[in-house]
């Protein structure tokens, strides 16, 4: 499975701080230790929700500069701006990144998608329309059928697609779960060269004991065809489940990979 870093996302007020001061040091800091750590992608998302565009774009500039200069694991561009997206390109050099993300909303279909196929990208779709975040499996799987029918119009690869079929928290609707985890069937029996990947923290929001919930969904959305998740890859439980449920539903070949991890002291419990 896919990691990809969440640590370095300006929602989180110390990183939002940090990307104002323009710490480089504590930001390649924490861009190092989640390589280090097993990332396999580094998110880096410099939107605040506050200032002027002129601002974000010189913030994400800036981050994406000293963020790939500092380490060689590729980068994951996230932000919910066009514009911020562009500018972040401008500034990256690498030949593998992942732009997050696009949804079926027109708008940002039209904008983003001829990114993704300049750039042969990776691209994290958003199983999601005008309409907002349906709770319903079928209106996210046809969010899904419009990201691909357009993208695959400008070129694009299935394979470049990382379809996020998106979690709503389950302590809003405790359908949710379920709801989740059949959009990943769904899209998987669509589209197998297809990705999916999951933002695993969004399912205990407003819950105690957060990490629990998340790591016991993580092995859930594994067998049902999870390909890559965004999450704290300095959270070692969860990176040790990431190996387990990769071991346990057959992407572990004699579970090599497993066993290195463990006689590397990587896998707790």
């Amino acid at each position: 499975m896919l990691v990809i870093g969440e640590n370095i996302n300006a929602s989180n007020k110390v990183v939002a701080e940090a990307i104002a001061k323009r710490d480089e040091e504590f930001l390649v800091n924490l861009a190092k230790a989640q390589t280090l750590a097993g990332a396999d992608f580094i998110d880096v998302n410099a939107g605040s929700g506050h200032g002027s565009l002129q601002e974000a774009t010189a913030a994400i500039r800036w981050l994406v500069g000293i963020i790939q200069a500092a380490i060689e694991q590729p980068l994951s561009i996230d932000s919910d701006s066009p514009e911020v997206i562009k500018a972040a390109l401008q500034e990256y050099h690498g030949e593998m990144l992942i732009i997050n993300s696009v949804t079926a909303e027109p708008v940002r279909l039209e904008s983003i998608g001829p990114l993704v196929a300049e750039r042969q990208a990776w691209v994290i779709a958003l199983a999601m329309g005008t309409e907002g975040i349906s709770d319903r499996v079928e209106e996210r799987l046809t969010a899904c059928e419009q990201i691909m029918a357009y993208l695959t119009g400008l070129g694009v690869k299935a394979a470049q697609v990382l379809f996020d079929p998106l979690v709503l928290p389950i302590a809003v609707d405790t359908r949710q779960g379920l709801v989740t985890l059949k959009t990943i069937e769904q899209i998987k029996s669509r589209y197998p060269d297809a990705r999916i990947v999951m933002g695993l923290s969004n399912i205990s929001y407003g819950l105690p004991k957060r990490k629990l919930v998340n790591r016991a969904f993580l092995p859930m959305a594994a067998y049902a065809g999870l390909d890559a998740v965004i999450v704290d890859p300095l959270d070692n439980k969860a990176m040790s489940l990431i190996k387990v449920a990769d071991m346990l539903i057959g992407k572990d070949s004699s579970c090599r990979a497993y066993l290195r991890a463990h006689r590397k002291g990587n896998i707790v419990d």
